[in-house]
């Protein structure tokens, strides 16, 4: 039996969920979104079949790095995988958002063959 591939994808930008999921979803991807941290969060609390979380770094209220932060001092959730993405693809901005403790980092624009080859290990 085929495994189950659900993402939670966080971004304040309703243009990015849904460009996102289209072509999650193509792939196989059962995609679950919120427009911000504090829905996202919510989201994990009611739904145990996420198994990846993408997380966008810069949203207001409450940004990617606090959000992190968050999930991992939750004991249930220390162990989700996530995934960083942001648009800040500077030097050293990979490694800020690897020690804020996100397993993974993507820049937009998103390259989603990437994406997939970065989502893929956590399926299999």
């Amino acid at each position: 039996m085929k495994k189950e591939k659900n993402i939670l994808i966080i971004d304040d930008d309703e243009r990015n969920i849904f460009a996102l999921k289209a072509v999650l979803q193509a792939r196989g991807f059962t995609c679950y979104s919120g427009t911000g941290a504090k829905e996202g969060l919510d989201l994990l609390a009611v739904n145990s079949r996420i198994d990846v979380a993408l997380i966008d770094m810069m949203m207001p209220d409450m940004d990617g790095y606090e959000m992190i932060s968050v999930i991992r001092n939750n004991p249930s959730l220390r162990q989700l995988p996530l995934v960083a993405v942001t648009a800040q693809a500077m030097l050293g901005d990979k490694e800020k958002c690897l020690a804020a403790g996100a397993d993974d980092y993507v820049s937009k624009p998103i390259n989603v063959d990437k994406l997939v080859q970065i989502l893929e290990p956590y399926f299999s």
